[in-house]
């Protein structure tokens, strides 16, 4: 059984194609939630990689859905750009059987439409373990250090949509 391509150096192996969702609700504070195999680590927003045919529109309302249980959100703002991040070397043979050296995404930014008894993160196949709403300007100290560059970004480029939320 092959666990995924040997190489040398990371920087040999490309990206993984993955989407993200900045879920906002009518404060403008932001869903954020511990994964299941890592209960005490750090809080992450919903994101998951976009499968074959598939838009990365539709993977971000998908991955939405299968990790929070709700489709009650409107796409109000896109990331301009394909963010990236880079795994530690140390996790890379460890993630996705070694074939990525990190994530490839496009963000969207959502309005949460319904109730927190909408949320249900029990599904299917859960992933995470616990969530919260957070202030934008504590999201990127909540994430895992390697993503936290990306969460900035984040936090800058949608910090308008969130700004107009507020004042709704």
């Amino acid at each position: 059984m092959s666990r995924g391509p040997v190489v040398a150096d990371s920087a040999d192996l490309p990206y993984r194609p993955c989407v993200g969702v900045m879920l906002l609700n009518r404060h403008g504070q932001v869903f954020v939630a511990q994964r299941i195999d890592t209960p005490s680590a750090a809080w992450q927003m919903p994101q998951g990689g976009i499968e074959p045919g598939e838009t990365p529109h539709q993977a971000a309302l998908r991955e939405l859905y299968e990790e929070t249980g709700t489709n009650q959100a409107e796409i109000i703002a896109e990331s301009r750009d394909w963010l990236r991040y880079d795994l530690p070397a140390d996790l890379v043979p460890k993630i996705w059987g070694g074939r990525y050296r990190g994530q490839e995404q496009r963000w969207f930014a959502m309005r949460f439409l319904g109730t927190d008894a909408d949320i249900d993160i029990h599904g299917e196949q859960p992933e995470f373990s616990a969530w919260r709403w957070a202030e934008l300007a504590e999201i990127p100290d909540l994430i895992v250090p390697f993503k936290r560059a990306l969460y900035q970004q984040l936090v800058t480029e949608f910090g308008e949509a969130v700004a107009a939320i507020r004042e709704d």
